[in-house]
């Protein structure tokens, strides 16, 4: 057994049986390629790479070769490699992925020209209806070339899709591996929420005491991060709202910032999207804030608190579709805690509610209830990444 196998599905089964050849070209970005596809066996994938002579002068096929499992082409044989796994064949790849993609490949590709392993690949895949999804690397200077962003417009038009690059030093590079693998099963995906407009809020606020202390939840953001990534994942255009958490946003997802609860609600106004999660840990109190800092060694100091506005109650009233709420209690029995949850689903006319104990909340794992208008039940212990699956599930079958 190849030393591939041992890592395969051990991050999860997104890609499990789906055939995924890796098109490298002739970017300094292909020293990326051994990483990369290592993360896609982790997630299930089967990969076979396909090598153009000038990406063999940057990494050798060996390394791609040890790296997947799979002998790496790196030229068009009698057995027609590109018609055994791109051509209108039985068991044909479900995806061909160029990474990293120069501008003289995309430019090739565009106007049907097929001299390199690569762009016959590409040629035989747009042919035969295989999704085709490119990474482009190379200096901004040559992205920003009139005729190759006319040559990626030309692409685009015949559902050729491209993941967006980071520019940085005045080039254009591949995105990290995670970005790259994230969109892959986002192609290849569910796609059960394809371009829903979805709205996740999450995180802690922190409302000020003075300029140095704050008032907050424990909260980390996570179980918002795992909802915004499986959204994506769906197919689904995600923004996510992030509070004070101490989990980092993905790159790959839109994200927009907020400190306190005011902070939060001057920005629900029009909300125009079909779904709204609310996992957002609010302070249920704030205070006048201090101009400065309060002074040190004080034997009691009394802070007033006042309660901060309902933001459930604010989003529904300027929101009419699906709206997912969250509750959290402490130490309390799994019949109050469902009573609870119910009673807060239905005054908060929300469509689907997510109720869980502080003493079930773990770093990566939680105990949930989940319960709809019907009030039926789901009782759910897992990791918060299976959690956010489940729920998003039982969303994408309540939008059919």
């Amino acid at each position: 057994m190849h030393p591939s196998r041992n890592i395969y599905c051990s991050k999860s089964e997104k890609l499990k049986n789906k055939k995924i050849v890796l098109g490298v070209t002739g970017s300094i970005a292909a020293v990326e390629t051994v990483k990369l596809i290592r993360e896609l066996i982790r997630n299930g994938a089967d990969v076979f790479p396909v090598m153009t002579e000038n990406a063999q002068k940057i990494i050798h096929p060996d390394s791609l070769q040890f790296a997947s499992g799979r002998k790496t082409v790196t030229e068009i044989t009698g057995d027609v490699e590109h018609v055994s796994l791109c051509g209108d064949v039985p068991d044909k790849a479900d995806l061909l992925l160029i990474a990293p993609c120069t501008a003289n490949t995309i430019s090739k590709i565009a106007n049907g020209v097929d001299d390199t392993t690569v762009t016959t690949f590409a040629t035989t895949a747009i042919g035969s209806e295989i999704p085709v999804l490119i990474v482009p690397a190379m200096h901004a200077s040559m992205y920003n070339h009139p005729i190759v962003l006319e040559n990626i417009g030309k692409l685009r038009k015949i559902d050729v899709n491209f993941i967006e690059p980071r520019i940085e030093e005045k080039k254009v590079k591949m995105p990290n591996v995670e970005v790259i693998v994230e969109n892959v099963i986002r192609k290849l995906g569910k796609n059960d929420l394809r371009n829903k407009k979805i709205l996740i809020i999450s995180g802690p606020t922190s409302e000020p005491v003075d300029d140095v202390r704050n008032i907050t939840n424990k909260s980390s953001g996570k179980t918002g991060i795992e909802l915004a990534k499986n959204a994506f994942e769906r197919g689904a255009n995600v923004k996510l709202w992030y509070g004070d958490g101490t989990e980092k946003a993905p790159d790959y997802i839109e994200t927009e910032r907020f400190i306190s609860a005011k902070n939060l609600e001057k920005r629900i106004k029009k909300l125009k999207y079909d779904i709204i999660l609310v996992p957002v840990a609010i302070s249920d109190y704030t205070v006048k804030k201090y101009n400065g800092k309060i002074p040190s060694g004080q034997k009691i100091l009394i802070l007033k608190l006042k309660p901060t506005s309902k933001i459930i109650k604010t989003i529904r009233k300027n929101f009419k579709g699906f709206l997912v709420g969250f509750k959290l209690e402490s130490h309390i029995s799994k019949e109050k805690l469902l009573e609870k949850a119910y009673k807060y689903l239905k005054e908060n006319s929300l469509d689907l509610i997510v109720a869980n104990d502080i003493k079930n909340v773990k770093t990566y794992e939680n105990g949930v209830i989940i319960v709809d208008r019907q009030k039926n039940i789901i009782m759910l212990k897992d990791r918060k990444e299976k959690i956010a699956e489940k729920i998003l599930d039982l969303i994408a079958r309540e939008m059919k």
